[in-house]
């Protein structure tokens, strides 16, 4: 009778851990929008921007909203949804899963980026837990989810296409405000500016004044904004992003290392 109750016991265990990663769709898509926080519109923007870059870079970019993480953690769901969906392909492993479980009464809202082992180095887990923050969770906030996952994978499209690296993230969005650092630069530079014309004298003169700081700034300024957004996130514009061609042709058996990281509002 123990054993019985035993095997009882596995089996159900087996089959709730089952539940706790829902199937693959039988028309494979790189968004689903499980939770319903965004209109079907949102979605299929979402998912044809996703399709056509994984079509010209084939990197896999999946998105799931969920209402719950089926009693686990939400790096646990996001990685076995990438290793049971096999979301990148085959000995690249360049996968990308963006889990998000919305704020729902007193229970927290939640998002994570896992990476597949190939694309580690242009997202490492400072930079995924940046681009959560940074990017997602003061959108998140408003209740604009569309908003939040654009801006963020507008982010994770430019990031694994190259064109900036994850240090040149990191040091663009170090300041949240953007506006202070700047306003920062502006003030160093007109207090330089102000010693050389209390102290410069003639001398100032023949240096060329004090224009020489606040082309300093301007330049300084320009490659602050070198890893900008670089087109709205509405539409995809960033490098190649219109939508066009075909849809999602089906995931092609990636697997995560366990790199990303996650965070909650």
């Amino acid at each position: 009778m123990k054993r019985y109750f035993l095997i009882l016991t596995v089996l159900f265990a087996i089959g709730i851990q089952a539940q706790e990663i829902p199937e693959k769709p039988n028309s494979p898509k790189l968004m689903n929008d499980f939770a319903g926080l965004i209109s079907s519109q949102q979605e299929q923007q979402l998912e044809q921007a996703l399709s056509q870059f994984a079509r010209e870079t084939s990197t896999q970019i999946a998105i799931l909203t969920v209402e719950n993480f089926g009693g686990t953690s939400s790096e646990d769901f996001a990685f076995k949804v990438g290793e049971k969906w096999g979301i990148g392909q085959q000995g690249k492993n360049n996968g990308i899963v963006v889990v998000i479980k919305p704020r729902i009464g007193n229970s927290r809202g939640q998002a994570f980026i896992a990476t597949g082992y190939g694309l580690e180095g242009a997202v490492p887990d400072a930079v995924a837990n940046r681009i959560i923050d940074h990017e997602m969770i003061p959108s998140f906030k408003k209740g604009d989810y569309f908003s939040g996952i654009a801006l963020a994978t507008n982010r994770l499209m430019e990031l694994t296409r190259d064109e900036y690296t994850a240090d040149e993230y990191m040091d663009q969005t170090g300041n949240k405000g953007g506006g202070i650092s700047i306003l920062g630069i502006v003030f160093f530079f007109a207090i330089v500016s102000f010693v050389m014309r209390l102290f410069g004298g003639q001398r100032r003169s023949n240096m060329g004044g004090s224009s020489l700081p606040f082309w300093l700034m301007m330049s300084m300024m320009g490659s602050r904004s070198s890893c900008s957004h670089s087109g709205s996130y509405g539409n995809f514009s960033s490098g190649s992003g219109g939508f066009g061609g075909g849809g999602f042709g089906g995931f092609g058996g990636g697997s995560f290392g366990g790199g990303g990281a996650g965070g909650s509002w």
